[in-house]
């Protein structure tokens, strides 16, 4: 079993900026990759932004150039730091992985999600 943790959501004005924090603990060898959905009210979630094994990342256009996807192999977290924030980023924000136990099975787990809520 792989729990995560997520943190780092709020309320925030537009062209503010807040990080968001993702921490998997359980039996995990590896994880690849990391990555940031997100889900509005009245809408499907979407893919934000996934950093892979090798720290090489990938965004979604609508947050190309304004957020920043890292993450800490040792700590197992992954961060997304969003700045200049806008109304329409306001959302359910969920932290997604793939881990591989030592025995080789792969888990696909979902964060509880948290809110991010950019006013204007």
């Amino acid at each position: 079993q792989v729990q995560l943790v997520e943190s780092g959501g709020g309320l925030v004005q537009a062209g503010g900026s807040l990080r968001l924090s993702c921490v998997a603990s359980g039996v995990i060898s590896s994880i690849n990759p990391m990555g940031w959905y997100r889900q509005a009210p009245g809408k499907q979630r979407e893919w934000v932004a996934t950093i892979t094994g090798g720290g090489i990342p990938d965004y979604a256009d609508s947050v190309e150039g304004r957020f920043t996807i890292s993450r800490d192999n040792a700590k197992n977290t992954v961060y997304l730091q969003m700045n200049s924030l806008k109304p329409e980023d306001t959302a359910v924000y969920y932290c997604n992985i793939n881990s591989f136990a030592p025995w080789g099975t792969t888990y696909n787990t979902w964060g509880q999600g948290t809110q991010v809520t950019v006013s204007s």
